[in-house]
């Protein structure tokens, strides 16, 4: 009997590329950060920055939850395991690292065991446009704003505008994962990280984790680069760049940290008690946006970049009056040696499945038997 979390069109895609579906397998692993750990995590929160234990942590509590899954996958005889997700749950003051994903085995592979956080039907449009599969990899940073740059943040604050000691802090953190995804890439042989998804996470008062995962994957037109190409586009968007003659470069993040200021935050709540544009947090909010994208456009020229593809802009808020603005993207340049294997994608891998299990109680949807 096999109990996949695959869905029909999953299926159908795999069996094109020969895969047979296998069955679903969990790794996890339960830690505790400690009492030391917990007073030094304490002191590194108020001084601000990588909270470094605490990334330790949850680095090694996610890789040893990804083992035991590799294992439970090998036991079954599977060739590989895709559709990978790395979570963490706290229960009753202790922290639960927890990986899910469905097995596959191809009747003539050959190859060496691999896992993917992609789907099946991602996984068919990678592998028809040339990416090889290796590793399920993940770089994050545990890190919090800090009491003593907050202090000189807010005092800047008044006057309104960028608050570069935010703006360095949320930067850095952000590249720093991003750098740690493409070391570990790196360590497992694979030239290029596709299936990049981002994701900041509460993990405690004060304190958040950047967590970025992915496939590190092998593509022959990519060659040996100094740092593998690293993108977070859909498999058909990859696909649909290889047809082209275009390939990844890298995924450019962008981020700036806005105060309304004092003044301007009285103005705006006296001008919210009539109808009307709110002029000052308007034009905050507008340059927030043009200054994410300048630093995206900067990165790409450097890069060698014909352009940026794929560009998502998130504005939230931050504590009180404090808004982060962040621009994601993928740099393209058009490439020799890329190609597809099949001249038309077909439907199976286009269709999206859709949600039809949906949980109010938590303002939250899950997909019938997610993985997650």
């Amino acid at each position: 009997m096999i109990l996949s979390g695959f869905s029909g069109n999953e299926m159908y895609c795999l069996a094109e590329k020969g895969w047979a579906p296998g069955s679903i397998v969990v790794g996890n692993s339960v830690q505790s950060l400690g009492f030391v750990g917990g007073i030094s995590s304490g002191l590194r929160t108020i001084a601000g920055g990588e909270i470094e234990n605490l990334t330790q942590l949850i680095t090694e509590g996610r890789h040893a939850a990804i083992q035991r899954l590799e294992k439970e996958a090998t036991d079954q005889g599977a060739h590989g395991v895709t559709g990978v997700t790395s979570d963490l749950k706290q229960i009753t003051g202790l922290n639960e690292f927890i990986a899910i994903g469905s097995t596959v085995k191809g009747a003539d592979y050959h190859g060496p065991f691999f896992t993917t956080a992609c789907s099946g039907q991602d996984l068919y449009c990678q592998t028809d446009a040339g990416y090889e599969p290796r590793h399920f990899v993940m770089g994050n940073v545990a890190y919090a704003l800090g009491v003593s740059r907050g202090v000189l943040g807010v005092l800047r604050g008044f006057a309104g505008g960028e608050v570069k000691e935010y703006s360095q802090m949320y930067n850095h953190t952000r590249h720093l994962a991003l750098e740690r995804l493409e070391n570990e890439a790196r360590e497992r042989g694979a030239n290029a990280v596709v299936d990049i998804c981002t994701k900041i996470l509460p993990i405690g008062a004060g304190a958040r984790e950047m967590l970025m995962v992915g496939t590190a994957s092998h593509h022959p037109a990519f060659g040996d680069p100094a740092r593998p190409v690293t993108s977070e586009l859909t498999g058909e968007e990859l696909w649909n760049l290889a047809r082209m003659g275009y390939g990844p470069l890298r995924l450019l993040l962008g981020t700036s940290v806005y105060s309304l200021g004092f003044a301007q935050g009285i103005g705006a709540f006296i001008k919210r008690m009539a109808r009307g544009e709110v002029d000052s947090i308007t034009r905050l909010i507008y340059e927030g946006r043009s200054n994410c994208l300048h630093h995206i456009e900067s990165e790409a020229k450097a890069i060698g970049a014909d352009a940026v593809i794929g560009i998502k802009v998130f504005i939230y808020e931050i504590g009180s009056s404090f808004v982060e603005v962040m621009a994601i993207g993928t740099a393209i340049k058009r490439m020799t040696g890329l190609s597809t294997q099949t001249a038309v994608l077909m439907p199976q891998a286009i269709i999206r499945d859709r949600d039809t299990f949906f949980d109010e109680t938590h303002g939250t949807k899950e997909r019938k038997l997610d993985r997650t």
